[in-house]
């Protein structure tokens, strides 16, 4: 099985939790939202997680950006 690159997983991360952050969002806040569980959320800000599309337009839409802006490491 492959698996997305360690790095890709990583700007993924990283930019879920800022854009949480920046929303004022709690993990379980965002899960809610996003209609995950808590744990989910969490594993992906850990780079835990090998998200699919589906889940990356998920996110996008709750954080209100594009699926673009979840993947760009700018």
């Amino acid at each position: 099985m492959r698996k997305a690159s360690q790095g890709l997983r990583t700007v993924l991360a990283e930019k879920v939790h800022a854009y949480r952050i920046r929303r004022g969002l709690s993990q379980e806040a965002l899960a809610d939202a996003c209609d995950l569980h808590r744990t989910y959320i969490g594993s992906i800000e850990r780079c835990e997680r090998n998200v699919t599309l589906s889940t990356l337009e998920i996110l996008a839409n709750a954080l209100k950006v594009s699926v673009s802006d979840l993947l760009s490491d700018k």
